[in-house]
């Protein structure tokens, strides 16, 4: 059992100061736009992350006309209360902490409140590059998956180092293959590792998502989710290889576990240039959803669970079976936010299930 029961926001967007106490398992955050609802989703973010969800720099978050952040939050872990804090401090250094002991490395942290975000902006999931899919794919992993984190992080690193040693290649006119064959072989262990994790998690997460989609949509489309990976024919380290006098001249690392995807398809076309916008939300939550079950399963409790306007453009229908899945069938901590409080007032009453409703 996860709950967020208390949390203090201290210049943080366009909070000054202020305090929300948390008293239900279901909350809802009314108010318009501009004045915080998303703010309180990202704060609670930085807590199970130690980061934004909508990818702006610490610096960028702080209050305008003052210096750092700090957020605090108190938690209830399996009956056991947990105080939590990240602070922004005005040189710039973040630091994280729980029960004030302060983490050497943040990725220490992750998983730690497993958490799960459905956001308008969450569109390019279905819609954006490969690297959306991948990010998303990533993040679920990682928060029970401490090994794939730590491998994801030496790869990223590697792959940055010779991506860069490429570049200096084409600039200096000079090559270093010996240099290659070192960064090469280093990242094949994580690269293997990566993309083994992937293709045995997706077998079952991905048939998963298409059972959801149906049910959500109450339609019967031919859905297919492929994983694709050039590692499915080729090893890593032979894959390098071939791709080395490419590599050289374009600058950059052309294949390898940074150019999965996951292709979506319905009638055998892309889902993206056919898919209704209703059928791409009911896609996106879908993913979601399914990635709360996974880390119900492997955390022993399920997530935080943060909806932000996701009521906007659905039909009577589909947030009916949303608010079923997410309230209903789903046992953890829910935030909603809404800028429109009878609605979000009317939704929740009609799910005969207590729940809080904060103003903003």
């Amino acid at each position: 059992m996860l709950r967020l029961e208390k949390i203090n926001i201290t210049q943080f967007k366009n909070y000054k100061a202020r305090a929300f106490d948390f008293s239900t398992r279901i909350i809802g955050i009314w108010g318009n736009n501009g004045l915080g609802k998303t703010n309180l989703l990202d704060a609670i973010h930085y807590l199970c992350f130690t980061k934004s969800y909508f990818g702006r720099s610490d610096a960028q978050n702080v209050l305008y006309g003052t210096n750092g952040f700090r957020i605090e939050g108190n938690f209830v872990i399996n009956d056991l209360p947990e105080n939590a804090v990240c602070i922004l401090r005005e040189t710039g250094k973040k630091e994280f902490s729980i029960n004030h002991k302060v983490y050497e490395r943040f990725s220490h942290h992750i998983g730690h409140f497993p958490c799960v975000v459905i956001a308008p902006d969450d569109a390019v999931l279905i819609t954006g590059e490969s690297k959306e899919r991948r990010t998303f794919l990533d993040t679920l992993i990682a928060q029970f998956d401490k090994d794939y984190l730590q491998h994801l992080i030496n790869y990223q690193k590697l792959l940055q180092q010779r991506n860069s040693s490429l570049k200096v290649f084409a600039e200096t006119g000079k090559r270093d293959y010996s240099l290659l064959d070192v960064l090469d072989s280093q990242m094949t262990t994580p690269a293997d590792y990566i993309f083994k994790k992937r293709a045995s998690f997706l077998l079952a997460f991905l048939p998963r998502v298409i059972e959801l989609y149906h049910e959500i949509s109450q339609h019967n489309e031919k859905i297919s989710l492929i994983y694709e990976s050039s590692l499915h024919h080729t090893s890593f380290e032979a894959l390098i290889k071939i791709q080395r006098e490419k590599d050289l001249l374009l600058q950059r690392t052309s294949a390898g576990i940074h150019r999965d995807e996951i292709e979506i398809k319905m009638d055998d076309i892309l889902f993206k240039n056919t898919a209704s916008q209703g059928q791409r939300k009911s896609l996106l939550f879908a993913l979601k959803l399914a990635e709360v079950q996974v880390l119900k399963e492997e955390k022993g409790f399920a997530p935080l669970l943060l909806l932000d306007d996701v009521f906007e453009k659905l039909d009577e229908n589909r947030i009916e079976n949303l608010l079923k899945m997410v309230c209903i069938e789903n046992e953890g901590q829910v935030f909603i936010t809404d800028t429109n409080k009878e609605r979000l007032n009317n939704h929740l009453k009609n799910l005969n299930l207590q729940f809080q409703l904060i103003g903003i």
